[in-house]
């Protein structure tokens, strides 16, 4: 038998450790080959769709093969996440990650998948700040006073959402916990006709989306007490947050990119790392601030920890306010 030197040895066995990592380094670098599909759980042209065109652009001219959206609404996005779970994981079928998902790991009961256990994170893209806006007829400047008002008429003010266990719905449910008042739930189909509603005064107030409201609250027809993030928006920079009166409370709308579990940890890494340069761009966050977002910045793991975060807050959520969906 022939012996090799010590330093040698481990030369040689180190250098073969890394043989089996080579390929699927390759194969990261050659990424994509063929056409990327991000499925969205949304119709064309609102807030999600609109995020995932972006990046699926940026994506595109980074990655020089196409990122195609493809629209598969219904049941509450969940037909979207199961279409991408259940997809082979090679990284060629992506999901446009949303808030919604993780209030769905609660409020249905009998999904056919684990969205944690399912779905490997990628990376976060935009955070979407809510806002508290409320009808002018409504006699309240701030958050106290409407807590205050709201106290005085129990059962008498309707909170408007875009449906049941949607994120501009639990937003409130979490402000009505822990404000302890009572505000009547009316749900729309839709976040646009609760907007008109809104407007028209047949409710009185809604935690909507900044980017769907912040036109009536520029013009007067809605007033502004507060955003749902922990810190002010910029977008209104004059305008408290919630947790300014109410400590803790935090809500807001995320959108981010996930693929099936699975998919190689090298092409993950190379997605997030292309997804974080956007950040870098001007141009690119420039679109995200025309609708209010910040970037969701930060490796995959990041994105892991606020998937499990959110499904856990809005678990508590869902369950203490007996959110059944419709």
């Amino acid at each position: 038998m022939v012996k090799l030197p010590r330093r040698q040895f481990l030369r040689l066995t180190a250098g073969a450790a890394t043989l089996p990592a080579l390929p699927r380094i390759a194969s990261a670098l050659g990424y994509p080959t063929r056409p990327v599909r991000i499925i969205v759980g949304f119709p064309p042209g609102g807030a999600a769709d609109t995020v995932a065109r972006l990046t699926a652009q940026w994506l595109s001219q980074r990655l020089h093969q196409q990122f195609i959206v493809e629209n598969r609404p219904g049941a509450s996005s969940n037909i979207a996440a199961e279409t991408v779970v259940r997809a082979p994981a090679d990284s060629y079928t992506l999901l446009l990650v949303t808030a919604t998902n993780a209030i769905n790991a609660t409020l249905y009961d009998h999904l056919s998948f684990n969205f944690i256990r399912d779905l490997a994170p990628v990376a976060g893209v935009v955070r979407v700040p809510n806002v508290m806006v409320i009808n002018p007829s409504v006699p309240a400047d701030t958050v106290p006073a409407f807590i205050g008002y709201a106290k005085a008429n129990p059962g008498k003010i309707n909170m408007a959402s875009g449906g049941v266990g949607t994120p501009v719905h639990v937003a409130g449910e979490l402000f009505k916990t822990m404000a302890g008042v009572n505000l009547v739930h009316v749900p729309y189909h839709g976040d646009a006709p609760a907007l008109v509603d809104l407007v028209g005064g047949q409710v009185q107030v809604m935690f909507d989306l900044l980017s769907a409201s912040i036109a009536f609250i520029r013009s007067g027809k809605l007033r502004a007490l507060a955003v749902t993030t922990a810190t002010r928006s910029e977008a209104l920079p004059n305008v408290p947050t919630v947790a300014e009166f109410l400590p803790g409370y935090e809500a807001s709308s995320w959108e981010a990119i996930g693929a099936p579990k699975g998919t190689s940890s090298e092409i993950v890494g190379r997605l997030n790392k292309e997804i974080n340069a956007g950040f870098a761009d001007p141009t690119f966050t420039a679109r995200l601030a025309d609708f209010g977002g910040v970037p969701l910045a930060g490796p995959p793991a990041d994105f892991g920890k606020l998937v499990a975060e959110e499904t856990e807050k809005w678990a508590k959520v869902v369950k203490f306010a007996n959110i059944k969906p419709e």
